[in-house]
């Protein structure tokens, strides 16, 4: 299956699923290329940009189990390298 680039953007509103956030990415630690936390006090949430490189549905089986965690929101964005 072609692989894809991509990047997802996790919006962190509770901590109470952090752990469960981070056994995910680790799990899936061969499709990210890269991460950034930035925390946004004043608004109190947290940020999580991601690069990724993989097939779609190894993406896909990342972003649908982070997106299925309490008070974490994810959107995801893929091109295809020709």
């Amino acid at each position: 299956m072609e692989k894809r680039i991509g990047t997802a953007i996790l919006l962190i509103n509770k901590r109470d699923n952090v752990s469960r956030l981070n056994s995910i990415l680790s799990e899936h630690a061969e499709v990210i290329l890269g991460r950034q936390g930035i925390p946004v006090t004043e608004q109190g949430v947290h940020i999580i940009s991601l690069v990724l490189y993989g097939t779609t549905n190894d993406i896909g089986s990342l972003t649908g189990q982070l997106g299925r965690l309490d008070g974490i929101k994810v959107k995801s964005v893929l091109i295809k390298n020709d």
